[in-house]
């Protein structure tokens, strides 16, 4: 329907609003900002400002919407006088999926474009594409730009931030977490000795 279709159009917008809106209102203390974005996902519904820009039909669309999400967040950031003192933190839940079952000619129109890179598989895989997520950390002045090959784990955020604030973790929280604050930071580059990963997909056991 197009009154549906019309608010999927409007999710982005919205959500990015209130996004810029929780930093200018927080901007006097610490804050803790999660920004969860519904763009790649099916059914992809790219605003109007974007449909059609990226020559990559929907899928490439909203990825352009993606970028500009983070652009408005960024320079809330900026404005705000903020942009030095936070860690920002940029990641996936998962590899990349092309093909969702809707005909918007995403596969069609990928071309040499390789979104999981050198790796095989994606979401929905135990492959390396599906498991290893593209990752950025952002802390200007405290973070020097590299480029890691450390293995880490998103979960080791929870106990890796708890070290930087000085802080214990409650008892019985996070238990699969551990402290790689200075392998986030850049300043170490070993990471986890291995990573155990649990696949809950129905083809997991053919890919073992």
């Amino acid at each position: 329907p197009r009154v549906r279709r019309q608010r999927q159009m409007c999710i982005r917008d919205r959500l990015t609003n209130k996004a810029v809106s929780f930093i200018e209102n927080h901007k006097d203390e610490p804050f803790f900002l999660y920004f969860a974005t519904q763009d790649a996902h099916v059914p992809r519904v790219p605003n109007e400002r974007f449909a059609g820009k990226s020559g990559m039909g929907p899928r490439g669309d909203v990825l352009l919407q993606f970028d500009w999400s983070v652009g408005e967040i960024l320079s809330a950031l900026k404005k705000n006088g903020l942009d030095k003192n936070t860690i920002i933190i940029l990641s996936s839940d998962n590899g990349p999926v092309i093909d969702d079952g809707y005909k918007d000619k995403a596969v069609e129109l990928l071309g040499e474009h390789k979104p999981g890179g050198p790796f095989r598989g994606g979401k929905y895989s135990s492959y390396e594409a599906g498991t290893r997520v593209p990752c950025i950390l952002r802390w200007i002045d405290t973070v020097k730009p590299t480029v890691s090959d450390a293995l880490v784990c998103q979960i080791d955020w929870f106990a890796s931030f708890a070290s930087l604030l000085g802080t214990d973790l409650p008892e019985g929280a996070a238990p699969d977490s551990e402290n790689y604050l200075d392998t986030w930071l850049g300043k170490e580059a070993e990471g986890r000795p291995y990573l155990v990963c649990l696949l809950y997909t129905s083809d997991a056991a053919d890919e073992l």
